[in-house]
């Protein structure tokens, strides 16, 4: 099969999640043309064009290349928030559900969970739970927000948002912190730019292994001091690499070739939320996707990703009665008509 070819192509239409996805002729070229060095020299010019890339595109000094975006958590986490007090995050955050505890273990923090709607915080949420250093509280010492919000099926902050609660942290004295994994999607969604998403918060990172479709790697991106110190706590962590040049030249060609295509994921989303919403009955409760993510609640989740197996589609679900899947690049228009028909007949079935 070739390396273009949609994942469909070898009888599968997987929609479990966008980090799935496998590079393509372009970025499996300019792995192997990259020009490399040794990185934890300083001496790899494409980790440094990739960093310096993805700084500029979100109005920071400087950016630090990692392995995976729960280092780049973590290493925020731990360049952020002070020892022995709390980040003030939403309760279904993937930083409290999804990092084997890796905050408390390694950062010395503990989570302050609060429900928001949508798992979106506004100003006034996050005024009324930012605790004071006041003894014996433990004081809040960082407020962290995702984008887009994974377990709340890609929900995202617009620009006006996010300038209200900046506005709110900071004046607090706190920094803002920004688990952009799915970033770009929001960029999309919202219709704003990179610039607007990252220019509220103190630090940011973003996955180039999910909706920009490179296969490893994340990068964390903020003020110079800050990224200095995360650059430390890469290395403590096992996190820094020689010749990474070459899982940066496949980041700066996802870069390149991303984010324009990501409307057709959102719009292949929406096929998915129609063909559930056709069959369904009118009072059932299903969310519109804002991205490329789409929950269909109140199911028999386990029966329902069954069914789709049989029919060369592969889902997933959250929990017994919550199925969801997730469009990428590896699923064209072609591989979307056949879910969405297999979809419908096991809804309806």
């Amino acid at each position: 099969m070739s390396a273009n070819a949609p994942r469909h192509a070898d009888g599968l239409v997987d929609l479990r999640s966008d980090t799935v996805t496998r590079p393509d002729a372009a970025m499996r070229r300019a792995m192997a043309e990259a020009d490399v060095g040794d990185d934890v020299y300083g001496e790899d010019p494409t980790v440094r064009r990739l960093e310096e890339t993805a700084a500029a595109l979100f109005g920071k000094e400087a950016g630090l290349l990692c392995p995976s975006g729960v280092q780049c958590n973590l290493v925020g986490l731990l360049s952020l928030a002070t020892r022995g007090t709390e980040v003030l995050v939403e309760a279904d955050a993937h930083l409290v559900n999804y990092e084997a505890g890796a905050g408390a273990m390694f950062a010395g923090v503990q989570f302050r969970t609060v429900q928001a709607p949508d798992g979106l915080f506004d100003a006034d949420l996050v005024a009324a739970h930012i605790r004071p250093d006041h003894f014996p509280l433990t004081a809040t010492s960082l407020v962290a927000i995702e984008q887009t919000h994974n377990r709340r099926g890609g929900t995202a902050y617009t620009p006006e948002a996010l300038a209200a609660i900046g506005a709110t942290v900071r004046e607090a004295g706190l920094p803002l912190y920004m688990d952009g994994a799915r970033v770009f999607n929001a960029v999309e969604a919202t219709g704003s730019t990179t610039e607007e998403q990252g220019r509220q918060v103190t630090a940011l990172s973003f996955c180039l292994s999910k909706a920009l479709g490179a296969p490893v790697g994340s990068v964390f991106v903020g003020p110079a001091d800050v990224v200095d110190a995360a650059r430390g706590w890469r290395r403590r962590l096992g996190g820094a690499m020689r010749q990474s040049g070459v899982i940066a030249a496949a980041g700066l060609v996802a870069l390149e070739q991303g984010p324009g295509r990501l409307a057709q994921d959102h719009e292949h989303a929406r096929m998915l939320y129609d063909a559930a919403r056709a069959v369904l009955p009118d009072d059932h409760p299903i969310a519109p996707p804002t991205s490329n993510i789409v929950y269909v609640d109140g199911v028999d989740a386990p029966a329902i990703v069954a069914g789709l197996r049989e029919r060369g589609i592969l889902a997933g679900s959250m929990d017994p009665t919550t199925l969801r899947m997730v469009t990428h690049r590896d699923v064209d228009t072609v591989g979307i008509t056949r879910a969405t028909d297999a979809l419908k007949t096991v809804l309806a079935s």
